[in-house]
């Protein structure tokens, strides 16, 4: 057992257990659950119904923790609803979209009334009472509307609340946390600092104008009605991350977890490290139980996911009244005075500036190498005895280009394999159904690299029509080579005699004689830098990207794994990761996986978002041999 979870049993083990004599439990407790475990499951359920407290017990069957007899941690938020609730959804997925994600896109908006304590599982009713008491109390002295004012510094965004609404926001907090700590047994304590709703947190700094200006057009004097609600979590996975199941997977082996698609996963991310490549060990939020999953089958999801809303006390009171007709509330950013209609004109403005200006970088890594499933000896499986080669299985390719030198350099240069081509002709599809444009079109010298740039065009049905420049300067970390030389890549000419469509006027940035076998981490992160920045400044702006109307020309690198950080972070002006830390992430992307950067014309600034169009998943299909299987006694 770990020290933390050692000192928690310690903590409530002594603590006394009374029967509570709720109409919840006793049904539970006819049925045979015993109290203890039959107050748990009403605890993470909500004490909402039977139904839903009998589904969790049977779910947690397994659970090894069921037994336990750590509380749960509580917190009493007060949080918008209505239309206000709606533009601070807006913001929050926008801002996601436009910046990434911050720490403020783990939990929803809300304004801290009491931050998080325990309380005993049976005790937990009383503090539904203590809140619907003390909400009565406040009825007729809570605001009538809540004044916000919109602050912003290089790490924060968000609204402040007027000071005078404020003191009665903390008496309501105060009255709570007394009449917890002295009913329920709790040690509650009550906000006290400036309350706030928190818009953005722990951002980029490059990225606080463009907060700024979301957070503009949201008007806080909308119609709103505000409640005070009860949360809990978990308080064993404080620290843990976070995944969303995308699809099912069922245990191939004992260690394995049962996932669902939906499911939430908790991770601790100081336990992953001796974990098999695309693995993590973690713990279902639905069923208690611990294994390995497949990384690829999840995303990451937010805090405030995994927790259960208890009760809330809605606030009666009419939202701001608005006396003057046909004129916008100010909001004060750092003491500034800005109407909002002027606000989005101006934003509207910048935007339809920004269509004519901006551009975009679509970083991509190859579709699935032959190596990448057969093994480093994938050539010896499929060459005859006089040197032919032969479809050995109907993932290799049909044929492979035709190359001056032995066939043996594709061992360093391995293609495609066939599902690598429908990968990325499938992404070319999925590019053309959101109307992307894509400009121009660059290609590390790897063949499946080259190979996988063909087929998406293909599949953009712009083949013929925008040409692949071959740049060696895209080609990966040297170091990573395993014959610890530069591979023997196929020429300009070779390629377009095996009918690639091949820009034969470019000249690359880094000739092919310029790579250096075991290059130093920082030689692969200067080289990455000064060919991305020499690409922006090759390709100026054409075209329209039609999926994001306010980005006009997309420009198609193919490259690596290692492109996605190396490029990118170069591009955006974020510095390079360690290199222990660069291999640890590399390992994580998949096939055709993408990074999508703007332009931000008018800061000369470039930002992250997301990209155009999803990434592809699938599972493993090993190879069958009907004899071995189905003949076998």
């Amino acid at each position: 057992m770990a020290v933390a979870e050692a000192q928690l049993y310690a903590k409530v083990s002594n603590k006394h257990r009374g029967r509570s004599t709720s109409a919840l439990l006793e049904p539970l407790l006819a049925k045979g659950f015993p109290a203890h475990i039959a107050q748990k499951a009403l605890v993470a359920t909500g004490q909402k119904t039977i139904e839903d407290a009998v589904k969790w017990l049977h779910s947690h069957c397994n659970d090894p923790s069921l037994d336990d007899p750590i509380p749960q941690e509580y917190a009493l938020y007060l949080c918008p609803t209505g239309r206000l609730h709606s533009r601070l959804q807006d913001f929050w997925q926008e801002s996601k979209r436009q910046c990434g994600k911050n720490r403020a896109h783990e939990v929803f908006p809300h304004v801290t009334l009491c931050d998080f304590f325990t309380c005993e599982d049976q005790k937990v009713e009383l503090l539904y009472d203590i809140l619907k008491q003390v909400g009565d109390s406040f009825s007729q002295s809570f605001p009538p509307s809540i004044s916000l004012t919109l602050h912003a510094s290089p790490s924060y965004l968000g609204f402040f609340i007027d000071d005078i609404q404020a003191n009665v926001l903390k008496e309501f907090a105060v009255a709570f946390s007394s009449e917890a700590s002295a009913l329920a047994d709790c040690h509650v304590k009550p906000s006290l600092k400036q309350f706030h709703l928190t818009l953005a947190h722990r951002f980029y700094p490059h990225h606080q104008k463009t907060l700024e200006q979301l957070a503009k057009c949201i008007n806080p004097g909308e119609p709103c009605q505000w409640v005070a609600a009860l949360y809990s979590r978990d308080m064993r996975f404080v620290h843990y991350q976070r995944l969303r199941a995308l699809f099912q997977y069922k245990p191939q082996n004992i260690d394995e977890l049962l996932i669902n698609a939906g499911d939430l996963i908790y991770v601790d991310p100081r336990q992953q490290s001796d974990v098999s490549e695309g693995w993590v060990i973690g713990t279902s939020h639905r069923t208690g139980c611990r294994g390995f999953l497949p990384e690829n089958y999840t995303e990451k999801a937010h805090e405030s996911d995994t927790w259960v809303k208890h009760r809330e006390y809605v606030f009666n009171t009419a939202s701001r009244p608005f006396t003057k007709a046909g004129k916008e509330p100010n909001l004060k950013l750092n003491g500034e005075a800005h109407n909002l209609s002027i606000s989005r004109s101006v934003t509207n403005v910048l935007s339809l500036q920004n269509a004519a200006l901006r551009r975009a970088v679509l970083v991509m890594s190859h579709g699935e190498r032959v190596d990448q499933v057969f093994g480093k000896s994938w050539l010896q499986q499929c060459l005859t005895a006089d040197g032919k080669y032969y479809r050995a299985d109907l993932n290799f390719p049909s044929s492979l280009p035709r190359q001056k030198d032995s066939m043996k350099q594709f061992e360093c240069d391995p293609p495609l394999s066939c599902c690598g081509i429908f990968q990325s002709r499938l992404i070319g599809e999925a590019l053309l159904d959101q109307e992307v444009t894509v400009s121009y079109v660059y290609s590390s010298p790897a063949l499946c690299c080259v190979q996988t740039a063909q087929h998406i065009l293909q599949g953009l049905k712009l083949n013929q029509k925008v040409k692949i420049r071959v740049e060696p300067g895209l080609f990966e970390w040297t170091k990573w080579e395993a014959s610890r030389a530069i591979p023997n890549f196929m020429t300009v000419a070779e390629l377009v005699e095996a009918s690639y469509d091949i820009d034969t006027s470019y000249r690359g940035n880094f000739p092919l004689s310029s790579l250096v076998p075991s290059e130093s981490y920082e030689d692969y992160v200067s080289r990455s830098s000064a060919v991305i920045k020499q690409i922006i400044s090759d390709c100026p702006s054409k075209g329209r990207f039609f999926a994001f109307p306010a980005v006009p020309g997309v420009i198609l690198i193919v490259g690596q794994g290692s492109s996605l950080a190396s490029l990118t972070r170069a591009l955006t002006g974020l510095p390079s990761r360690d290199s222990r830390d660069f291999a640890q992430m590399v390992r994580k992307i998949p096939s055709l996986g993408m990074c999508f950067c703007e332009e931000q014309r008018e800061e000369n600034k470039w930002k992250m978002a997301n990209p155009p169009v999803k990434t592809l998943t699938h599972g493993a299909n090993a190879a069958f041999n009907w004899r071995n299987t189905i003949m076998e006694d």
